[in-house]
C-alpha cells in the first residue's frame, strides 16, 4: 500500500507536467526557419528590434503606407497565428497593405528572430511593446487598429482592453483557449489542468471600440460558433463577416472576400477625411 501511494505521488506531478508540455506544444508552434527578408516585393519593410519591459528582444516589420494613400495616418498592428513566423506570411501582409494602411507585424518571443520563449503573459507584453512603439512613432490611439489571427485574437483582445486603440479585428479566432481546446481534446482535462486562457469573449464586454469578426462556417479548427459567441458578447458597433474557406487556406480560396470585409469595416468606422484622420 505504501509503495502504491508513493507511485501515485510521483505519477501525479509527472502527468501534470506532461499535460502542460502538451498544452504549450499545441498552443505555440514557432519556427526559427527564415524564408525571406523581402516578404512583399516592391514594398520593403523597416526592420525593427523592440525591447519588452522584461528585457526580451523582438523582431518586427513596419511597412509605411504609400505616400498617396488616404489612410497613411492609420496603422494596422497584426498579431499572427500560432505557427511559423513573420517570414511565412508575405501574401497576407501584401493583402493587408492593399487597404492603404501602415502595417506593423511582430514575431512573438520565441518566434522567428525574436528572443525568448512564448507564454501567455509574455505575448501580452509583446503586444503592449508594439503598441508603445506605434504611439512613440506618432500614431494617435484612435488610428491604431489591432488585428488578431487565430491565436493572435487572444492577444489582440488583450491589447484592445489594456491600451487605447481605435478598432479590433478578430480573424478565425476563439472565445477562449480552454473552450477550443476542450473541443479538440475532449478526453483531456484541459479546463482543470491547462494554464493558458486568452479569454477573448470574457473581455469583449469591456471593450468599446468598433469590432470586426472574420470567420468561416467551414473552419475545421475553430468552429463558427466561437465567432457567434464573441459577436454576441461584444458591444456595437460590430460586424460579423463570413469567410468562405478553411482555417488556413483563406488566401487561396477567399482572398477578395476577406479583403472586402476589412475594407467595409474601415469605410464604416475609419474615415479618411473629416474624421480622426
Amino acid at each position: 500500500m505504501t509503495l502504491l501511494l508513493l507511485l501515485l505521488a510521483g505519477a501525479i506531478p509527472l502527468t501534470y507536467l506532461g499535460l502542460r508540455r502538451f498544452e504549450l506544444s499545441r498552443a505555440y508552434r514557432p519556427s526559427r526557419g527564415w524564408v525571406t527578408d523581402d516578404p512583399v516585393p516592391g514594398h520593403p519593410p523597416e526592420t525593427l528590434w523592440l525591447r519588452t519591459p522584461d528585457g526580451v528582444r523582438l523582431h518586427a516589420w513596419f511597412f509605411v503606407a504609400r505616400p498617396d494613400s488616404p489612410r497613411r495616418s492609420q496603422v494596422l498592428c497584426l498579431f499572427h497565428g500560432n505557427a511559423g513566423n513573420l517570414s511565412h506570411r508575405g501574401e497576407f501582409l501584401a493583402l493587408l497593405l492593399e487597404t492603404g494602411l501602415n502595417l506593423l507585424a511582430i514575431d512573438y518571443r520565441g518566434y522567428g528572430r525574436s528572443e525568448g520563449t512564448p507564454g501567455e503573459e509574455g505575448t501580452y507584453r509583446d503586444a503592449e511593446t508594439a503598441h508603445g512603439w506605434l504611439t512613440a512613432r506618432g500614431f494617435a490611439p484612435g488610428d491604431i487598429l489591432v488585428h488578431g489571427e487565430s491565436l493572435g485574437g487572444g492577444i489582440a483582445s488583450h491589447l484592445a482592453l489594456a491600451r487605447p486603440v481605435g478598432g479590433l479585428i478578430l480573424q478565425s479566432s476563439f472565445t477562449s483557449l480552454p473552450d477550443v481546446a476542450s473541443e479538440l481534446f475532449p478526453y483531456l482535462p484541459v479546463r482543470t489542468v491547462g494554464a493558458l486562457r486568452y479569454p477573448t469573449r470574457e473581455r469583449l464586454g469591456s471593450i468599446h471600440v468598433p469590432l470586426l469578426i472574420l470567420h468561416s462556417r467551414t473552419d475545421e479548427l475553430i468552429p463558427f460558433r466561437h465567432a457567434e459567441r464573441n459577436f454576441a458578447a461584444a458591444h456595437e458597433p460590430k460586424l460579423l463577416w463570413e469567410l468562405r474557406a478553411g482555417h488556413t487556406d483563406y488566401l487561396a480560396r477567399d482572398r477578395a472576400n476577406l479583403q472586402a470585409g476589412i475594407r467595409t469595416f474601415l469605410e464604416a468606422h475609419f474615415p479618411t477625411s473629416g474624421g480622426r484622420s
